[in-house]
């Protein structure tokens, strides 16, 4: 039996905060580079009335839709399904317009991983897999496998679990 992988799809396979970072330059009086906003966090960068405003992004219709794909994801979870039992678990929850762009978007980039292996889910300590790779520490706290930290720059100081800055490196650790 193969083990199981449950992969996350936000700053993982997603460059989500790119997507906020795009939004954030097009804005009206943008104060920081893109190189900037890769450094820190938009919670050390914006006051609460920016980060408000760029965070409501979410709820609109299309938001998830057009994200890139992390570089080097597609090749490495191809490579990582020929090995093991691979599934998608995203927070879909919390924001009505995703479950259907999510699930679209992933169908789009991610056609070789079946519906069945795709999870919607709020509380990733349900999920009874080998790894989880993901951006959030919070979601590693609460899950019983191991975790694989993707590097994010709300995560950068985190310590307490093994980390992978990128597609490669996941690969370095699975493969």
């Amino acid at each position: 039996m193969k083990q199981r992988i449950a992969i996350d799809m936000d700053d993982v396979m997603a460059d989500t905060y790119g997507k906020f970072a795009q939004l954030y330059l097009q804005g009206e009086t943008p104060r920081y580079t893109i190189e900037e906003l890769r450094e820190k966090s938009f919670h050390e960068l914006l006051d609460e009335t920016e980060f408000k405003t760029l965070f409501k992004n979410v709820y609109k219709p299309g938001f998830f839709s057009d994200i890139a794909v992390m570089e080097g994801a597609q090749d490495t979870i191809a490579r990582l399904m020929e090995q093991y039992e691979v599934f998608v678990a995203t927070a879909a929850m919390e924001f009505p317009n995703s479950l259907r762009e999510k699930y679209d978007w992933l169908a789009k980039h991610f056609p070789n991983i079946h519906w069945r292996n795709i999870i919607f889910l709020g509380d990733k300590s349900i999920l009874g897999a080998d790894y989880l790779i993901d951006d959030l520490p919070r979601n590693l706290k609460t899950f019983a496998g191991k975790g694989l930290l993707f590097s994010a720059p709300h995560n950068r100081d985190e310590t307490a679990y093994t980390r992978v800055n990128n597609w490669t490196e996941v690969a370095g650790q699975l493969l």
